[in-house]
């Protein structure tokens, strides 16, 4: 994790917000506005000294990713960005894990086009995450082209997959395949004209 500090020309941090009390509680969280739980608290706190040459903040509007803009970049207002809130759960918001079955994630995990509950989908999380980042790769004076100043976007599970999928240009099931722990960082560079991968799932290790 020191890595982060010493690699600068990362250009678009991608931060999972820390615990909230519905992931204490081990619940389907998606557009259910739980606050951060004091772990939670402690995981955005402990981002601070990794925020290096950040001039911009953009959040999702749920409470505990603006909790944690707050906590992990406190000198620089967050820019509320609808595109990065979490999956619609629709009716299974707020539900245990457990109340979907084994068949059930399978069926999530074999079709990106199944919503969740009568909520939302993947592949539309996918299509709103993607738009924003193609308008940033598009604009030559966006914060991506930048290798000295950084944007960070402070998010949830779902739509950090999402970016990270569209960095490496692989298809939206790759979400799948990957954990994105609280309070974890991830970052894109661009690469040749491209979005490139540099880290993911960077967690400070005072909150390992």
């Amino acid at each position: 994790m020191p890595g982060v500090q010493q690699v600068a020309p990362a250009m678009i941090h991608i931060i999972r917000h820390g615990e909230s009390t519905s992931n204490a509680q081990n619940l389907l969280v998606g557009r259910g506005d739980a606050a951060l739980s004091d772990l939670g608290r402690e995981q955005a706190f402990a981002l601070r000294p990794y925020m290096n040459n950040v001039v911009e903040v953009w959040s999702s509007p749920l409470r505990r990713a603006q909790e944690t803009a707050a906590l992990a970049i406190p000198h620089i207002p967050a820019k509320t960005v609808e595109a990065f809130i979490e999956v619609d759960y629709g009716t299974l918001d707020g539900q245990p894990l457990s109340t979907l079955s084994r068949e059930d994630w399978r069926a999530f995990e074999h079709d990106h086009t199944l919503a969740f509950g009568g909520g939302e989908s993947l592949q539309h999380v996918d299509e709103r995450v993607h738009s924003v980042l193609e308008g940033l790769l598009e604009d030559s004076s966006s914060l991506l082209h930048n290798p000295d100043q950084h944007l960070v976007i402070v998010t949830h599970m779902s739509p950090v997959k999402s970016a990270v999928g569209w960095a490496l240009g692989v298809p939206g099931s790759v979400a799948w395949r990957i954990r994105v722990s609280n309070a974890s960082i991830s970052s894109i560079v661009m690469r040749s004209g491209s979005p490139s991968l540099m880290h993911f799932n960077m967690v400070p290790p005072a909150v390992l």
